[in-house]
């Protein structure tokens, strides 16, 4: 059996107890040391099961069993979880070239969707070998599970929107994968970031990160004010970390023309996109929108350690609010749902 924190088939949230999956021959079990929280609107969303459902898929954690056929992990091994943690043994991942979908449309995010998530006791992650990195003692277990979800998908949105150096860019939505989308941006060798959100205690974190500018959405129109900062030229990158759907719109009016747009923001409920036809410049001013889900496995892991490792940014900044001990799941959950005027991210660590 297993024990851990999640929906139930009622419908509510609570404890839930149940049998532990088998473990497959390229699987591993896992003991949580530390996982990323969030409020239960968003475990909701997200929610894609008939059964009782463990919820968090940000994850680090220790080794505890292993299948027969992985071979580069053992027990006691200190590890990142990616939240995205695809089947990469598929003809499929090897077509479309993005494993994140190999089984369909966001197949590779598993964990807290349609597999048990990391608030438990153990927890399983499929293919190991494929899926896991090792956390090395340089990297602190904070850092580590941000990596996890919120940097990986912050860099990833930097990639999407091609930010070369020299670029100026607009970062919408600046919470916690919009912070890591600052310092991929300033890794990437960006000029000018400016950071757009309605919330001033976030200005700190970013400028910390590499934000040059920061525009409150409650002073005014966010493409006047990001105009205004460029000269009315327009920034040469959008990165779209979050915001409601109108946001697209917004993107399009403030970057240049020939610019590209990068989004990860999960635009669920929405029918259709509000894109006004001068804000797409009667669809001929070539610029270009790339959106979708972070890459997950191994390999982008360790590259993200990597930048920890050799102190080129810290992602474990964000981390704003800590907790511990599974017995204090209920008040964390509750806390992150009460305090998000000035929670970037929590953390829950387990002994």
């Amino acid at each position: 059996m297993k024990n851990g924190f999640g929906i139930r088939q009622d419908g509510s949230l609570g404890r839930i107890s149940k049998k532990r999956e088998t473990l497959e021959p390229y699987d591993a079990f896992i003991k949580p040391l530390a996982v990323g929280l969030y409020t239960p609107d968003v475990y909701y969303a997200i929610y894609n099961s008939t059964d009782d459902l463990i919820v968090g898929h940000e994850c680090v954690g220790e080794v505890v069993e292993v299948g027969e056929k992985v071979q580069d992990f053992k027990p006691g091994d200190r590890v990142v979880v990616p939240t995205i943690t695809p089947d990469w043994r598929t003809t499929q991942a090897q077509d479309i070239g993005w494993a994140q979908h190999s089984g369909g449309l966001l197949d590779g995010w598993k964990l807290s969707i349609t597999d048990d998530g990391a608030l438990a006791d153990i927890m399983r992650v499929t293919d190991a070998d494929m899926n896991l990195a090792i956390l090395p003692e340089e990297v602190s277990l904070t850092q580590g599970v941000m990596l996890a979800d919120m940097a990986t998908t912050g860099f990833h949105v930097v990639e999407l929107a091609d930010v070369k150096f020299g670029d100026s860019v607009a970062v919408i939505g600046i919470g916690g994968v919009g912070q890591q989308a600052i310092a991929a941006a300033k890794l990437s060798g960006a000029g000018q970031i400016i950071g757009v959100d309605g919330r001033d205690f976030l200005n700190k974190t970013g400028k910390e990160y590499g934000m040059t500018d920061f525009v409150n959405i409650n002073d005014g129109p966010a493409v006047d004010q990001v105009l205004a900062l460029t000269n009315q030229r327009g920034v040469d990158k959008v990165v779209i970390s979050g915001g409601p759907v109108s946001v697209l719109s917004d993107a399009f009016a403030m970057v240049k023309i020939g610019g590209s747009i990068g989004s990860i923001n999960h635009f669920g409920g929405a029918d259709t996109i509000p894109l006004k036809i001068s804000d797409f410049d009667e669809g001929l001013s070539h610029k270009k929108l790339i959106a979708g889900l972070t890459q997950g496995g191994r390999v982008r892991m360790e590259r993200l350690i990597n930048l920890v490792k050799y102190n080129r940014f810290d992602p474990g900044k964000i981390v704003t609010h800590k907790y511990k001990g599974f017995d204090n799941i209920e008040k964390a959950i509750e806390e992150v749902k009460e305090k998000q005027d000035d929670i970037i991210r929590a953390v829950i660590y387990f002994d």
